[in-house]
């Protein structure tokens, strides 16, 4: 009963919006540099999960402590304070507790690598703890899309990659008091152009969770995207970052970054239109939210397989 409090607390099922842009940004690493460093990469893991778990429990414990709205299925079932009726002292116990093994994980990574994991890392934590705290939080303004697609689909990706292959990428000296950033440009934009279908797809999860709760962000005073663009036009946009993401694997394949594997991909189009036409017809948190996370899953997920395959056949 325990684990499940916690895994509810932590919203288990949503981690996968940071642990497949890491995934990615590994077989990225091998694909295109053949390269691998298996301690870096569970130093990584164990940093990333904890900390995108404590970022999610200080999100629960805010609108928990902020809600104007007592009822509803947003906030009685949604949110797991409530729900499994949890002391505050304990969650805020959990909250520092996986914050501890975040910092402890990405310090150790810091030592074993390059500055520049520091400064990516601790401007992605200040950015995930003003996701979700302080007077206010980027999750309560129409910029949480944003920040999130950008950090968790392209940071997540470049940092993953990075830790494998270092200075190919960028490096972070500190010399007699001056800093030196030297960064390979072309590698690194490259590296945002295949990030883009994860950038849009978290963007979309985001945008689909605000969509449901529009009507219980506004009475809370969540002013998100959605509340200033109105539904309609946000269902569109909900649409046309789908379409995005396909048209940036097409402009990929044509540049020759990604084998010509990745076709396969472009098949994932025929259900993820099925799920657009659900969610835009009954946009719900309870009966169709779980679609922008499956559709984020499925095309992410097809392309890690067919890059893991391409790396395969070429060490064959």
């Amino acid at each position: 009963m325990v684990i499940t409090k916690f895994f509810k607390l932590v919203e288990i099922q949503t981690k996968a919006a940071s642990i497949i842009p890491f995934l990615l940004g590994t077989v990225y690493a091998l694909f295109r540099f053949h390269e691998f460093n298996g301690y870096h990469f569970a130093l990584m893991l164990i940093s990333l999960l904890s900390f995108d778990m404590a970022t999610t429990a200080i999100n629960n414990f805010y609108d928990y402590a902020r809600a104007k709205k007592k009822d509803g299925y947003g906030y009685e079932v949604h949110n797991a304070i409530v729900s499994y009726k949890m002391k505050p002292g304990n969650v805020l116990a959990v909250i520092f507790t996986l914050l501890i093994i975040a910092i402890a994980a990405g310090i150790v990574l810091v030592t074993e690598t390059n500055l520049l994991v520091l400064l990516v890392g601790g401007l992605s934590f200040a950015v995930g703890i003003l996701y979700s705290f302080g007077p206010l939080p980027i999750s309560r303004m129409p910029l949480g899309e944003i920040f999130s697609g950008l950090f968790m689909g392209f940071v997540i990706m470049f940092t993953s990659a990075y830790i494998h292959v270092e200075e190919k990428l960028a490096s972070l000296m500190l010399q007699g008091g001056a800093v030196f950033l030297e960064v390979q440009l072309v590698e690194v934009l490259l590296i945002f152009l295949v990030s883009i279908p994860a950038i849009l797809g978290i963007s979309n999860i985001m945008l689909a969770n605000n969509i449901c709760d529009l009507e219980e962000d506004i009475e809370n005073k969540r002013y998100t995207l959605p509340v200033y663009i109105g539904r309609p036009k946000a269902l569109i946009l909900f649409k046309l970052l789908y379409y995005a993401a396909y048209f940036d694997l097409i402009v990929l394949l044509f540049m020759k970054v990604n084998p010509i594997l990745l076709l396969l991909v472009l098949l994932t189009i025929i259900p993820v239109r099925k799920n657009i036409k659900r969610f835009t017809e009954q946009p719900t948190k309870q009966f169709t939210f779980a679609l922008a996370v499956k559709n984020f899953m499925m095309t992410n997920v097809a392309r890690i397989a067919v890059l893991a395959i391409a790396v395969v056949m070429t060490r064959l």
